[in-house]
């Protein structure tokens, strides 16, 4: 862990009498070694899927810290863009789940797609363990408590006729679609909350392109520039979140 642990995540089982908390391992060592903290200093601290609030230091080493924590204010709102994604090589996914989280991203579904190499749903970082320690690295960096939900698909044709209106009830669909598209501007007007679909690196085939319009989603362009998944997820879920933002239905 480097030196960007903004928000120290605190667990259930870390909590003892009172408000005490007692830390170990990675956070411990961050604690005293990268954040130097010192007793009676504070520190941002947060529940995981609770409140956020601040620690002071009680005791500090290597190995152990112990801290009087108080949580009295909620997380950061949650971004009103959900992600269908076909999954990405293991790399990759590390990134984009860090993202994901840090953005603030509640709700992802990680599909197979033509162009993903079966191979990838072997890879230990699927392990449920596996990727929430990278969603909470990402927590870490956005400041905030709640873990985004993942789920895994491996088939794409039933994931999308069987699965999506349940995993992404009553959402406006976006097709990140390199060909042809219109750039997002031209949509709208939009409310509500989004979900959005991206591919994988080589684009989704033509066929399952047809599919997610055929249920709704509609295609717009990132762009001329080709990007990887981890470039693309965040420049195209801020392109959405203010999408809904500025064309948002007035009220009737």
């Amino acid at each position: 862990m480097g030196p960007h642990m903004n928000l120290v995540l605190l667990e259930d089982g870390d909590f003892g009498p009172g408000s005490t908390v007692r830390l170990e391992g990675r956070r411990a060592l961050h604690v005293s070694t990268v954040l130097r903290a010192a007793p009676g200093e504070r520190i941002l601290v947060g529940r995981v899927g609770g409140l956020m609030g601040e620690a002071e230091i009680l005791t500090a080493s290597r190995g152990e810290v112990l801290l009087s924590v108080t949580l009295d204010r909620q997380p950061p709102p949650p971004s009103t863009v959900a992600l269908l994604l076909a999954l990405p090589r293991p790399k990759i996914l590390r990134k984009v789940l860090q993202a994901v989280a840090a953005m603030g991203v509640k709700r992802v579904a990680l599909v197979g797609s033509y162009r993903v190499e079966k191979s990838y749903f072997s890879s230990p970082i699927l392990e449920p363990s596996a990727i929430r320690d990278e969603l909470l690295l990402g927590l870490e960096q956005g400041r905030d408590t709640v873990l985004p939900e993942v789920t895994l698909h491996r088939f794409f044709k039933p994931f999308v006729e069987d699965r999506l209106d349940a995993t992404f009830a009553s959402a406006i669909r976006l097709l990140a679609h390199p060909v042809g598209a219109r750039p997002i501007e031209a949509l709208g007007p939009v409310d509500g909350s989004a979900v959005l679909a991206i591919g994988p690196e080589g684009g989704w085939t033509p066929y399952e392109a047809e599919a997610l319009q055929s249920f709704g989603f509609v295609p717009f362009s990132l762009g001329p520039r080709a990007l990887r998944v981890d470039q693309a997820v965040p420049f195209a879920v801020g392109q959405a979140e203010i999408l809904l933002r500025t064309h948002r239905r007035a009220p009737v």
